[in-house]
Parts: structure tokens; C-alpha cells; sequence
């Protein structure tokens, strides 16, 4: 599943999900997704990438909060017209969920920018019915 936001500073966030069955244990309610993220720098000067916000709810309304620099130990600089992707994980303790938060980036220009992430869902294929 994709999803695609652009904010007014032309940074493009695309997100692909996916259930990880082979790390999951639901009989231990442990639920495995991983999560592709692509940053695209769609704007005339470069930026990088300097820490992120992540709010994770399950579906019993549990909220975990993960905050930190970069992402996966890195700060990425994006050029203008180049794209960044990366791959995380999540565990949650239900086989439904949403992600959403925002990345902190500076452009080269030293302007601080706050790039919200739209909510995506994290769900076990087989709970949708």
C-alpha cells in the first residue's frame, strides 16, 4: 500500500507497508510490519534530515511515541530532484494499527522545516473482511 503526501515545502513522503507473518506471534499478540519510506526532495534546494517523530496506535488505542535523530542512525542530505529510501519496523500488539508523525529537515539555505506524515495503516492482510 502507498501513500503519498506533499507539504508546501515540495518534500514528497511516500510510505509502503507490510505485514512481516515470519517475525509475528499472535498467539503472544506480537505483530510485525515493516515500512518503506521514500523522502523526495521536489524542491529547487537541497535538505537534510535531522530527526524524526513517530505516534504508533494499535487498535486497542495503545500509543507508543518514537522520537530521535535521523532515521535507521543516518541524517540524510537530499539534493534537489533525489529521492531518499529507507526500511524500519514496527511491533505492535494487535494485528491493526496507524502510524503518523513528522520529520524535522534544514534546507541548505538553514531554514528548519516541519514535514507532517499523514496517517497509514499497519494491518495482518488477513484481519481486513
Amino acid at each position: 500500500m502507498a501513500y503519498q503526501y506533499m507539504n508546501e515545502f515540495t518534500i514528497r513522503i511516500s510510505v509502503n507497508t507490510e505485514y512481516l507473518e515470519k517475525y509475528s506471534q499472535p498467539q503472544k499478540n506480537r505483530f510485525a510490519f515493516s515500512y518503506t519510506v521514500s523522502i523526495e526532495n521536489c524542491s529547487d534546494i537541497s535538505a537534510q534530515l535531522l530527526s524524526r517523530h513517530w505516534i504508533i496506535t494499535d487498535a486497542k488505542d495503545n500509543v507508543q511515541e518514537v522520537s530521535g535523530d535521523g532515521v535507521i542512525g543516518e541524517q540524510p542530505h537530499i539534493s534537489p530532484g533525489k529521492k531518499y529510501t529507507y526500511k524500519s519496523n514496527a511491533i505492535l500488539e494487535t494485528h491493526a494499527g496507524i502510524m503518523e508523525g513528522s520529520y524535522t529537515m534544514r534546507t541548505s539555505a538553514g531554514v528548519i522545516i516541519n514535514v507532517p506524515i499523514p496517517a497509514f495503516s499497519l494491518t495482518r492482510p488477513q484481519s481486513l473482511h
